[in-house]
């Protein structure tokens, strides 16, 4: 190949002969890239990664070999890329295995539904009031609503953390460090823990209900916050919205107030072609 092939109009003839053969190597460009750039970025920061450097530094050490005319340098790159493939299965096995399985449960974008940020929070909640009610763990969840709660996170222990059930089974387990006081959820975040509630000042509440009950009623009182109990004591379950409460509730039923608080009444499931091309509004 030469600078004159490219100034020849018949070069280019050959390379794109109708529009269908230039479609089509637009798309096989596009998908190597896409598989190239998914391949980069599943192997950044891995061991694998220091294996493409290595083989990368063998090929063009055996393109110099080769237009040096280095025989015997070339041919036992040429050994070592060639029995090297076996050997690396072998020690690679174990990160090739891991890709293999993100490959095969990588199936999300072809899913008719996915599971959204208030499912994955409504599941966490239950995980961790599932076991914390059997063992009598007490508990304390405040759930930001609509209006603020800035005066009571400003009481608490700053985490920022991520919501998941572990992380608030192991806040409340006894006699460590986090476990007396509230939890605040705000912005899907469990933005504190050790917080203070105000306690709820009406007297015709049950004694049998101790501070942490009274201070979720009292919460219920001044914000739309939605607070979930779970009894030190008994291990039941109550919860509050808006001035109500209820306890001794099941999972289901608390699993069912917690719904009605977090998730859309319509639940909206997306195709892959929605993902693809947007909804379309009729």
């Amino acid at each position: 190949m030469n600078i004159q092939q490219f100034t020849n109009p018949q070069f280019w003839t050959s390379l794109f002969p109708n529009w269908w053969s230039i479609v089509i190597n637009i798309i096989d460009i596009a998908l190597v890239a896409w598989l190239l750039y998914f391949l980069i970025k599943a192997i950044v920061g891995t061991k694998i990664m220091i294996l493409v450097r290595g083989v990368i530094i063998f090929f063009l050490v055996q393109f110099l070999a080769n237009f040096l005319g280095l025989t015997t340098i070339s041919w036992l790159i040429n050994q070592v890329i060639t029995y090297g493939v076996i050997a690396l299965v072998v020690i690679f096995s174990p990160e090739i295995r891991i890709g293999l399985e993100r490959l095969g449960r990588a199936t999300e974008f072809f899913t008719t539904s996915e599971v959204s940020q208030e499912e994955k929070m409504v599941q966490a909640y239950v995980k961790a009031v599932a076991y914390m009610s059997p063992r009598k763990i007490g508990a304390l969840v405040a759930i930001q609503g609509a209006r603020t709660l800035q005066e009571y996170i400003s009481t608490g222990i700053p985490l920022d953390a991520d919501i998941s059930g572990e992380l608030l089974i192991n806040i409340f387990i006894p006699n460590t460090p986090l476990h007396d006081g509230a939890v605040i959820v705000r912005n899907d975040k469990i933005a504190v823990s050790c917080a203070y509630l105000p306690l709820t000042e009406n007297t015709g509440i049950s004694k049998e209900f101790g501070t942490r009950h009274r201070a979720a009623i009292g919460l219920s009182e001044v914000s739309d916050a939605f607070t979930f109990v779970v009894s030190e004591e008994t291990g039941g379950i109550s919860v509050t919205y808006n001035g109500t409460f209820r306890h001794d509730l099941t999972l289901e039923e608390f699993e069912a107030e917690l719904r009605a608080f977090l998730v859309p009444e319509e639940n909206k499931t997306t195709s892959w072609k929605e993902r693809l091309f947007g909804r379309v509004t009729k």
